[in-house]
């Protein structure tokens, strides 16, 4: 599942989508020698990429973002230097893009450059929030995102969760719901996502690979403690 060139992540908002587009980045950094990552959340003040930009630019990791990202200017601006990333093919890019089909948007203007790669779309899905807890709901965000952003959904990740709370039983609901998405839209499960300790107890039970990923995204109240 890292072989793409571009990497496109969607998800309604509380489903982990920018965790794992970085946690996804810094993997990629492991097999690729040039890996960006574009903050194209234009929608979430909160939960951003550029809220880690310190630490993937240790990695070696390319950080994109509107120049009024995490500031109190509220623009949906798209950095020009997005358009690099089209041109120099010796990057390996990750989107990471704004919740639901208004945040999908974005990805519209940039199709037809999509379009000419061979690119991944990853729909993430957390069955534990109340947009997205029935197979119906989740075919309906698929569905409009597809139509704000111009381009299809090719794969699944299934993170579903409750934080700390997370049970086996709640990762198999969630592998139910999304393997009865994927069989009737014909999308594949790429994975089943989370941190090790908790969903490591659901491998070879459930569909896709198993990424584990590492907490990187704080929560507002968080960061007000950091020092």
């Amino acid at each position: 599942m890292f072989h793409r060139r571009i990497n496109i992540f969607t998800g309604n908002f509380g489903s982990g989508k920018t965790e794992i587009a970085v946690n996804f980045a810094m993997k990629l950094k492991e097999k690729k020698e040039k890996v960006a990552i574009v903050d194209f959340d234009i929608v979430n003040p909160y939960f951003r990429t550029m809220d880690v930009k310190k630490e993937l630019e240790k990695k070696g990791i390319r950080v994109i973002a509107s120049m009024y990202a995490n500031t109190n200017v509220d623009v949906p601006a798209v950095s020009p230097e997005v358009n690099t990333l089209f041109e120099d093919e010796s990057y390996t890019a990750v989107f990471d893009v704004g919740g639901d089909d208004l945040g999908a948007k974005i990805v519209s203007a940039f199709k037809e450059e999509f379009m000419k790669e061979d690119y991944a779309h990853f729909f993430v899905v957390n069955v534990k929030r109340p947009m997205t807890n029935t197979a119906e709901k989740i075919k309906e965000m698929i569905a409009s995102i597809e139509e704000s952003a111009g381009i299809k959904v090719t794969h699944l990740i299934n993170n579903t969760n409750l934080m700390e709370q997370t049970s086996l039983e709640d990762i198999l609901e969630g592998d139910s719901i999304i393997r009865e998405i994927s069989k009737e839209l014909n999308i594949e499960v790429a994975f089943t996502s989370g941190f090790k300790e908790i969903i490591r107890k659901a491998s070879g039970k459930v569909s896709g690979e198993m990424f584990y990923i590492t907490k990187m995204i704080k929560l507002p109240w968080e960061k007000d403690f950091c020092v």
